[in-house]
């Protein structure tokens, strides 16, 4: 696996009030508690849930 297989995704906004399927993206991709960092793999279905919740977070390709 190289470099550029590699997101890397940030929590900016806060999942209380959202919907539940978007907290669940959040879950699903790792992300914990706001400003928190994680590296997942650029495959469809996480970027389909980065899609989803886009709005909440910040991604950058390494």
């Amino acid at each position: 696996m190289s470099k550029t297989d590699l997101l890397t995704v940030t929590l900016k906004k806060s999942l209380i009030g959202r919907k539940p399927a978007h907290i669940q993206c959040a879950k699903g991709l790792g992300l914990r508690r706001l400003h928190h960092t994680v590296q997942v793999k650029n495959t469809p279905e996480n970027l389909g849930m980065i899609n989803k919740i886009s709005y909440m977070v910040a991604v950058e390709e390494n």
